[in-house]
């Protein structure tokens, strides 16, 4: 790796898929302030919400993701509105 072109905080960081529990550690420089242990070793904790594990493209299995309740708002909002 060539010196001076990476970020300070440049480091093994554990993402971790929320909907199935999945984890892979990468590098990575982002911000977090969560951490967990790994195999005896602690790492900066990033929680995602889709990964390849639980994509539908990756999967084949079609999931609607609905957080806090978006697609009922957005049917709400325009159900009355005629074309």
């Amino acid at each position: 790796m060539k010196k001076g072109i990476h970020p300070e905080n440049y480091r093994l960081v554990a993402f971790k898929d929320m909907s199935n529990d999945h984890m892979f550690i990468t590098r990575s420089c982002a911000n977090t302030k969560d951490t967990i242990v790994h195999e005896g070793v602690e790492y900066p904790l990033i929680k995602v919400e889709i990964s390849n594990t639980s994509h539908p493209f990756y999967t084949g299995k079609m999931k609607l993701v609905d957080t806090a309740g978006r697609v009922d708002r957005f049917l709400n909002r325009y159900k009355n509105i005629k074309k």
